[in-house]
């Protein structure tokens, strides 16, 4: 019988002595960050093998005084190491250290190794190797108040990493924090009582993963591949086989058993991805439903009463700025009051205030930490709501049931051409009623509603009144609920802004055009990132890129480029002065799969980098502003500065290639006398107003410039 520690993050002690009991362990006792216990090597290898919560299993060899680096060295020396590893074997040793008179980890490490290093080549002649990734034996020092523990590390590494993850999120979870947050949860009774697992911020995936785990019995340690006591002498090699087996074979029945009922989303795609990787390696992914989803508009799986959602909101700390988190929790907390009741909630908040925050009366609340971060986990009961029935839907005004008559009038003329067309962003309304002066455009199934500036004879009060009704409107007719109407309202900000400033939610949605796809954030913006106006413009650079080299000038957000390199460009550049929006373009061209050398991100002043000697392009889009007077660049204006612009673009213009320049500003008029000497000039303006722009027929202009100069190769740039 052995006594053996196992280590454990701070606050999870009880649940850890409680699971080590359970696992056959005797004589057991909790200390800070972790537990004593006895029992056989069996228990040891089972506590390697099992434990969900443990971070290493000590086997303590002796306790020593070491007040200088000679008792240290001593101390170590007096241990046998040739009953733990092999002369020719590999070491490694790691060391801590706190209110002692040696304060460097390192050089305790560093004498211990010399200690064992020398005991060896003194008794043989050989030497053990240092191997710090995955050594034979790996030796463990804690020195507190001058007081040395020696021990071997039977876990090798920290047993959270379960030998499933590929990738990881920014800020990961680390897996034994996760089952604890579940088993704080009560996840295995929730499991076993039909209940599902849901987690609307998901990133890596690490809560649904070992929520499965958990409920398909699968040893969290049994896809590891390494453990500490792979590699020393007292290894009982069938012992350890015997557990493998048993452990394979409960694996094999749990999952047989396990229902498809883990429900994972991330407002990020990238990090969808990850999760869905992570499953697949964790051999659980065809038990996960996983997808692009902000939090705030997550719902029950459909068939689904009861279950629990589980969840690691930022906290503030790497991933975000605290001063807006608040909100994120307020808005986070309705969703949970108003569309989960009947089910549990927990949630590992970043302190106090933020939990408070969700304006919810936790059941329980229990302090962890998330590596060095202290948070609180609040556990929650959602009660269903007393007032469910029904609310009575207050009729509509005169003038808004007017609106509602013509937007329905509006669908009955696009639908059949959108279905038939495959078109899911469009613009539904535009201004048709003067009183209702606003725009309504779909992005899939979301709707993003822009204030027209109201006359001055309408009063600020009866404009408001107005735009609330066009909303109400919008949602009731189109069948999309308020949370997914992002409203741009008009209000004079800094700067003269006519929109003031935006929400700064950063929440971006994935809508797919053309059969390619794209991210849009309807509410951080003026613009959204996707031009619909421009549907037609992007259709005509796809047929006009193949072989080419493509340049987009003024890139925003990379669409264009999107366009032509799924038209068979050989290569894109996109040059836009903002980084934001550079990042934005690498995302839309990576979400499709065009990456690497091929599409090229330049942050820089279009109208600097295209009046540089470089390279021809067969393709070039030039879709600027109709002003900037950016204090990074030069002023701009479209109509004084087109000319030169375009000029500089047909510098760059290989021999036989285009230029398609398009803008928004409405009263811009196109010197042909001026360009007329270094272009032939096809006006593609009507051509390009997409059927649901007929009301605006000049919301933009689009014309297609080539140089005179033709190829007589018929190479293209």
């Amino acid at each position: 019988m052995n006594t053996w520690f196992a280590t454990c993050p701070k606050g999870l002690e009880l649940l850890l002595r409680d699971e080590l009991v359970a696992l056959g362990a005797t004589d057991v006792h909790e200390a800070l960050a972790g537990v004593h216990f006895s029992g056989d090597k069996a228990v040891a290898y089972r506590a390697c093998l099992w434990s969900r919560l443990a971070s290493r299993i000590l086997m303590p060899l002796g306790e020593f005084d070491a007040v200088d680096g000679d008792a240290l060295y001593h101390a170590i020396g007096s241990i046998d190491w040739s009953t733990h590893l092999a002369p020719h074997g590999t070491l490694a040793v790691d060391a801590n250290t706190a209110l002692s008179k040696l304060t460097h980890s390192q050089y305790i490490a560093l004498r211990a190794k010399d200690a064992i290093v020398d005991q060896f080549r003194q008794a043989s002649g050989a030497r053990p190797d240092v191997d710090p990734d995955e050594p034979d034996l790996r030796v463990n020092l804690r020195l507190r108040r001058d007081r040395l523990t020696v021990s071997l590390d039977l876990a090798g590494s920290p047993l959270h990493r379960r030998g499933w993850r590929e990738l990881q999120g920014e800020a990961p979870l680390k897996e034994n924090l996760a089952a604890a947050i579940l088993l704080r949860a009560r996840w295995p009774e929730t499991y076993a009582a039909g209940g599902a697992l849901l987690d609307p911020m998901c990133g890596s995936g690490t809560l649904l993963i070992e929520g499965a785990l958990m409920a398909a019995d699968v040893a969290p340690g049994l896809r590891r591949e390494y453990f500490g006591f792979l590699g020393w002498r007292g290894h009982d090699i069938a012992l350890w086989r015997g557990l493998l087996e048993e452990a394979n074979a409960r694996a094999m029945a749990g999952l047989r058993e396990l229902r498809p009922v883990f429900f994972g989303s991330d407002a990020d795609p990238r990090m969808v991805q990850t999760a869905k990787r992570n499953a697949q390696e964790a051999g659980v992914s065809g038990f996960m439903h996983l997808d692009k989803r902000d939090a705030l508009h997550v719902e029950p799986p459909p068939a689904t009463p009861t279950g629990l959602v589980v969840t690691n909101p930022p906290y503030g700390e790497r991933l975000g700025d605290r001063a807006e988190l608040p909100s994120l929790y307020r808005d986070f907390g309705e969703v949970l009051r108003s569309r989960f009741g009947g089910w549990r909630a927990a949630v590992l908040a970043g302190d106090t205030e933020l939990g408070q925050a969700m304006r919810l009366r936790p059941d329980k609340r229990y302090a962890l930490f998330n590596g060095a971060l202290a948070t609180v986990l609040l556990t929650f009961d959602l009660h269903t709501r007393d007032d469910a029935s029904p609310r009575e839907v207050r009729p509509l005004s005169p003038g808004a049931q007017m609106l509602a008559n013509r937007l329905e009038k509006n669908l009955r003329h696009l639908r059949k051409r959108l279905a038939r067309e495959g078109i899911e962003c469009y613009r539904a309304y535009d201004q048709d009623l003067p009183e209702y002066a606003v725009a309504i455009d779909v992005y899939g199934d979301w709707l993003h509603v822009q204030e027209y500036k109201a006359p001055e004879s309408v009063p600020p009060e009866i404009a408001a009144t107005r735009l609330r009704e066009a909303v109400r409107v919008a949602g009731q007719v189109l069948g999309v609920s308020r949370d997914r109407i992002a409203v741009k309202t008009r209000s004079r900000g800094k700067g003269g802004s006519k929109y003031g400033q935006m929400d700064q939610r950063g929440e971006f949605i994935i809508v797919h055009e053309g059969g390619l796809d794209f991210e849009v954030n309807l509410t951080d913006y003026l613009d959204t990132g996707l031009f619909l106006d421009h549907r037609l413009v992007r259709a005509k650079i796809r047929e006009l890129a193949a072989n080419k080299h493509m340049l987009n000038l003024f890139a925003y957000t990379g669409s264009a480029s999107v366009y032509a390199a799924a038209g068979g460009a050989r290569d894109t550049t996109s040059v836009d002065l903002s980084a934001t929006y550079l990042d934005w373009a690498s995302r839309n061209l990576a979400l499709n799969g065009f990456t690497g050398e091929r599409h090229r991100l330049i942050q820089e002043d279009a109208m600097y980098f295209i009046g540089k000697p470089g390279m021809k392009y067969g393709l070039i889009y030039v879709d600027p502003p109709t002003f900037s007077n950016s204090k990074r660049a030069e002023d701009f204006d479209v109509q004084n500065d087109h000319v030169a612009l375009l000029k500089a673009c047909g510098a760059r213009l290989a021999v036989g290639g285009a230029i398609v320049f398009s803008n928004n500003f409405r009263r811009f008029r196109l010197d042909r006398e001026a360009l007329a000497a270094d272009f032939t000039i096809e006006d593609f303006s009507a051509a390009s107003i997409p059927f649901d722009f007929a009301r605006r027929s000049d919301i933009h202009g689009c014309w297609i410039l080539r140089g005179h100069s033709v190829d007589p190769w018929g190479k293209n740039g």
